[in-house]
């Protein structure tokens, strides 16, 4: 018998929002990429199109400032995502994904405070 895999989706992520209608909002996701459910991301200041929060950089993009709800594809023109950008609200930690240059848990901590600050908390249980 095969097994059936199914991909992350926004029930693995978010366990607690106080309100969609204040902690939600709509954004242009910056082409170049496939955005999974759980993207950590950060607001390129410039265009004020998001992508995925890097560990360094001036763009603005540096510092995590949304949790993306949705996948998106991304990878040929800009798309609109669904995201998180305030709380309160509490994600699953297992549940979020960052840049390739967040790649050790110091940069993953470091996100995980700048997304804390914004009232979006990530918790291993709910």
């Amino acid at each position: 018998m095969n097994a059936l895999t199914q991909p992350a989706t926004m029930g693995d992520l978010l366990k607690y929002e106080v309100n969609p209608n204040y902690t939600r909002e709509t954004v242009t996701l910056l082409a170049g990429t496939a955005y999974p459910v759980g993207a950590v991301l950060g607001k390129i200041t410039a265009s004020g199109k998001y992508k995925l929060a890097t560990s360094g950089g001036s763009d603005g993009a540096q510092t995590a400032g949304a949790v993306l709800l949705y996948p998106v594809d991304a990878t040929l023109a800009d798309a609109i995502g669904v995201v998180i950008v305030r709380g309160p609200a509490i994600v699953s930690r297992a549940a979020l994904a960052y840049d390739a240059t967040v790649d050790d848990g110091t940069k993953i901590t470091t996100k995980i405070g700048q997304l804390a600050s914004l009232g979006i908390i990530a918790r291993d249980t709910a």
